[in-house]
């Protein structure tokens, strides 16, 4: 009975970012729907031969001051991404009790939110094509781009994670990053946003993308991933030698 009452709060906790990431993924689908609407007609006037759902080439910034409104819709979106990740982190604040709780309900929802997101695309717009088709990611500070597997296996680890964390803080064996962890950790992240960013100014000039840099990208989520499961391996070999010591 008392296991029950300590597992039901944890799942409760999980069901409930689970369902804010879908309901968030698919108000960012219907949002960014409007927007392709919004940017297309000037879109085409720069670039008539891009193919329909073709996000590439982008326009440049001289192409954007050319048009007023386009330009406007520009500093909305900056302040709508902003926007999105205070949203994300206030709800993980709202139901956390410490500082890793709030970090794993945060990278749920966030991971949840990107997943369905695109789920919803694809419902929405019958877009991306596949897996493989290139997306604009972020546009803070500059563009971040790349294949549309990449930032879903970078949710997936992080939803991942996010669970792992929450169920072992219910079993009252919490995870205890080190400082090593953490390095490992932000030193993955870095290097996945590099990996995203490293085309930017070919992208933010006009260019089409350059093939991505999937072995930058896999180092980081390998970094970043051993950084994290690190934690639960030394764990486990603490208890084994409590046990047989």
């Amino acid at each position: 009975m008392d296991r029950t009452l300590r597992i039901t709060p944890w799942k409760r906790t999980v069901i409930a970012l689970l369902l804010f990431g879908t309901a968030f993924g698919y108000l960012e689908a219907a949002v960014v729907s409007y927007l392709r609407f919004l940017h297309e007609p000037v879109r085409r006037r720069f670039y008539p031969d891009r193919l329909p759902g073709d996000l590439f080439p982008l326009l440049t910034r001289h192409e954007a001051v050319a048009d007023p409104q386009q330009q406007r819709i520009v500093l909305i979106e900056i302040g709508r991404e902003a926007a999105t990740i205070v949203m994300l982190a206030g709800t993980a604040l709202a139901i956390a009790t410490n500082v890793g709780q709030w970090a794993a309900a945060f990278v749920i929802a966030f991971g949840t939110w990107d997943i369905t997101f695109y789920v919803f695309l694809k419902m929405l717009l019958d877009w991306p094509a596949s897996l493989f088709t290139w997306d604009i990611l972020f546009i803070i500070p500059v563009p971040w781009v790349g294949p549309v597997l990449a930032p879903v296996l970078v949710s997936a680890a992080m939803i991942g994670a996010g669970v792992w964390h929450l169920w072992r803080e219910a079993t009252h064996n919490p995870v205890h990053l080190g400082l090593w962890n953490w390095a490992a950790i932000v030193v993955g992240a870095a290097t996945i946003i590099v990996s995203f960013t490293l085309d930017y100014g070919n992208v933010a000039g006009g260019g089409m993308p350059r093939p991505f840099h999937w072995p930058l990208f896999g180092a980081g989520m390998t970094i970043g991933i051993l950084g994290y499961i690190g934690t639960a391996v030394g764990a486990r070999l603490g208890v084994a030698r409590r046990t047989t010591g």
